[in-house]
């Protein structure tokens, strides 16, 4: 690296000037910065040596952070400012950082010279991997496969087998394209190595079959229409009519009853009549009968439609609904026909409807928590109070949002059995000798958080169970709340609830949410449900931040609130984030008379979904309301931040307001609780024996 053989090699830089100046060209550095660098070590040697070793952390970590913007934006004054950083554990970062930002003018030997340096770094396998694609647009196929390594992903491979090409080289089917076959999807980079196979014969008849199969399967239209262009007649005919009945179910179904019937035209109306029920339930009702009479389905493709036909119609609560589930033939029938035979039953409030579509459900699917709690809801409302509680009692001891509701329903208090862990301290010197898991502290404590999780993976990677735990609980001490939750996500470690529900106050969390005028354990529950804490979380719908805000929303809230907003990246400051995020939320629930769960699936679906849904069902008690709603995602939401709420109102208060308060019928005002709110005691059957941090995967119940 340039800073080391400055700083071992300061004097004779001083002494010998232009040559050492070239000798530093030669390896691809630009000279004024090399000329910049050489007079700053030259004169000042002995005193950088220093301070690499005494530069006390914090302000290590102040001048890294000044060093990596700069070389993020391509400023060689970031040497000057990494000067006394030459044993901080991110320094390689820096380079790499510089390096990346000139990935169209880097030599291959000022490449190669940081991979030989940092072989194990993951900025070397950014690095690698980057300027491959560098090489790779360049056309420079000798430099690029002089750097290749399989398991870069497909583009590189075939940017690899492009070169093997350009270099003369004949490819083999099973030694160079077997593997890329197997993917239902490739990038462009592979069109000209599967042209060239094609050319060559490489791609068989059957091989073509084979990976139209595999990509019908995972519902790859345009994969199967790029490979129905290289088979003839009637196979090309029934390849184009898989991908419109992936693409285009609606029209396939329509002209299927025109098809004629052989297996692969069956096979491509069957796929649109099932995506078109997904879509239009009555639409794929309406033309089943017609395809079945015109095509001979095979019996798993009947039973498949009818499933799909049954279910979805179902999700729009038809007036057939239940009678279509229930008459559907065994082997139609799933765990999602069953559910949605007991939900429609629900939304009717047909409570021997209930019972019978319990009855109807396999024993294992019988034991999960919400058809248990609503088959003692149905058992109640037909008088039969003692076999309701009891099952009402067997889950009440449950710390979830149904033994929650199981506990209000007996007028008990709610079950929160905390595991404690002992106050033994952690060994840090011991645990941040993992050089990898040192450098994933380092970059969280320099807002670097993507990074840092990279590397908390990959020096974890095959880590003891004691050591996670013991890496997570550091974290939480350090106000890396994200690493916790998601470490202790199972067994016994779910009663960590300190951990895994974070108070966050230096987010101003309840302040924030007092501001907007909603309880803050609500705000609190939220964010966890949103983002599990992770600052810089983006959604696929491009939602930002701990509350996952999309940035027209932030935009329009911010402009009422009167705060600056620069844009999408503004979204991963908590403070902002939170800020904006809590006054949107309290708009949702003004929306709804204050209701927290209907604010709730409004943020998760949208208010217009929302609407609908209060038009349709909007009379049912809350609980059967969100078990009816269609979205299974949004049903989860609800439920999840409902609990949480109280688990979050429990670490606020150490008591809690009941989830039944919490869940005011539609139409009814809601005041949100305050501290003058009365909560009620928790209880604990069996309190647990504190524990140490490397114990807390097996803690004591």
């Amino acid at each position: 690296m340039l800073m080391d053989f400055l700083l071992s090699n300061a004097p004779n830089i001083a002494r010998k000037g232009l040559r050492a100046i070239a000798l530093l060209l030669s390896c691809g550095l630009p000279a004024v910065a090399v000329h910049a660098s050489a007079q700053t070590a030259a004169a000042s040697s002995s005193a950088t040596a220093s301070a690499a070793s005494t530069m006390p952390r914090e302000a290590q970590r102040k001048a890294f952070i000044q060093a990596y913007a700069s070389a993020e934006r391509g400023d060689p004054a970031w040497r000057k400012q990494a000067a006394g950083l030459k044993n901080y554990p991110l320094y390689p970062y820096l380079q790499a950082a510089a390096l990346e930002n000139q990935l169209r003018t880097v030599t291959r030997a000022q490449v190669e010279r940081y991979l030989n340096t940092w072989p194990d770094m993951l900025p070397a396998d950014d690095l690698r991997r980057d300027f491959l694609h560098e090489l790779a647009r360049r056309r420079d196929w000798a430099g690029f496969n002089a750097l290749y390594r399989p398991g870069l992903g497909a583009t590189l491979t075939c940017d690899h087998l492009q070169g093997k090409l350009a270099a003369g080289q004949r490819l083999d089917f099973d030694r160079d394209l077997a593997g890329l076959w197997q993917h239902t999807a490739l990038p462009a980079d592979c069109d000209p190595v599967l042209a060239w196979a094609h050319d060559h014969k490489l791609l068989t008849r059957k091989r073509l079959w084979e990976r139209i199969d595999r990509a019908v399967k995972a519902g790859r239209g345009g994969t199967v229409a790029a490979l129905a262009q290289w088979l003839h007649g009637n196979e090309a005919m029934h390849a184009k009519r898989l991908a419109q009945a992936l693409r285009q179910p609606a029209q396939a179904a329509a002209a299927a009853v025109h098809w004629p019937d052989d297996t692969r035209n069956r096979q491509a109306a069957a796929i649109a009549l099932q995506r078109l029920a997904r879509k239009s339930s009555t639409g794929a009702d309406a033309l089943w009968p017609k395809l079945r009479r015109h095509l001979h389905f095979t019996a798993s493709q009947r039973h498949d439609i009818e499933h799909d036909i049954a279910l979805f119609t179902a999700t729009d609560f038809t007036s057939d609904a239940i009678q279509r589930l229930r008459h559907l033939p065994k082997a139609a029938q799933s765990d999602a026909t069953r559910s949605w035979r007991l939900r429609v039953a629900l939304a009717r409030r047909d409570w021997q409807g209930v019972i019978d579509a319990y009855a109807a459900m396999p024993p294992a699917q019988q034991q999960d928590s919400e058809w248990r709690y609503f088959h003692a809801r149905a058992l109640g409302a037909l008088g039969h109070k003692h076999a309701a509680d009891k099952a009402y009692a067997d889950l009440a001891d449950q710390t979830t949002y149904f033994g929650f509701l199981a506990a209000d329903r007996l007028n008990e208090p709610y079950t929160i059995c905390p595991a404690h862990v002992a106050d033994a301290p952690i060994d840090e010197t011991a645990l941040l000798a993992n050089p990898g898991l040192n450098r994933a502290f380092e970059l969280f404590a320099v807002h670097l958080p993507k990074l840092a999780r990279r590397e908390w993976v990959h020096a974890l990677r095959g880590a003891s169970a004691d050591t996670r735990h013991l890496a997570a609980m550091l974290a939480y001490q350090r106000g890396w709340y994200d690493r916790a939750i998601f470490t202790f996500s199972s067994g016994d470690a779910l009663k960590l609830y300190d951990q895994r529900f974070p108070l966050a106050r230096q987010d101003r969390v309840s302040e924030q949410a007092k501001d907007a005028g909603i309880d803050p354990a609500w705000a609190y529950a939220l964010i966890r449900a949103e983002s599990a804490w992770v600052t810089d979380a983006r959604s696929g719908a491009d939602a930002y931040g701990l509350m996952q805000l999309l940035p027209s929303t932030a935009r329009v809230v911010a402009k009422q609130l009167k705060l600056p907003f620069g844009g999408a990246e503004d979204l991963y400051d908590p403070k902002l984030n939170i800020a904006l995020g809590t006054h949107y939320l309290a708009n949702m629930a003004t929306r709804y008379g204050g209701a927290p769960w209907l604010a709730s699936a409004a943020y998760n679906a949208g208010p217009q979904q929302v609407d609908k849904w209060l038009a349709a069902r909007g009379d049912l008690p809350p609980d059967i309301f969100v078990a009816t709603i269609p979205f299974h995602e949004t049903r989860e939401y609800v439920a999840r931040v409902m609990a949480f709420s109280v688990l979050y109102d429990w670490r606020l208060h150490q008591r809690t307001v009941p989830l039944s308060q919490r869940m005011p019928r539609f139409g009814k005002p809601y005041t949100p609780p305050n501290a003058k709110t009365p909560r009620e005691p928790v209880q604990c059957p069996s309190a647990p024996a504190k524990t140490s941090p490397a114990a807390a995967s097996s803690v004591a119940p």
